[in-house]
């Protein structure tokens, strides 16, 4: 199984920002927490679909999950 690492924090502006430490470039802002963290989560998904489709995966992406860093 693969961990997708998130981290999250809030903005001095009040925005959420969650990356996904692990996929570069997965980043997403949110105007909550919660919607920061959907939002990535998402990115990450249709970054790993990408890779799969593109047989740029290994095989550590066929199983994932994600944690909050």
């Amino acid at each position: 199984m693969h961990d997708l690492k998130v981290e999250i924090e809030q903005e001095e502006d009040g925005r959420w920002i969650a990356e996904v430490t692990n996929l570069p470039g997965v980043m997403t802002y949110g105007r909550t927490q919660d919607e920061a963290m959907a939002k990535v989560q998402a990115l990450a998904l249709r970054v790993v679909a990408d890779r799969l489709e593109h047989g740029e995966a290994g095989p550590d992406l066929l199983s994932i999950s994600f944690a909050a860093a």
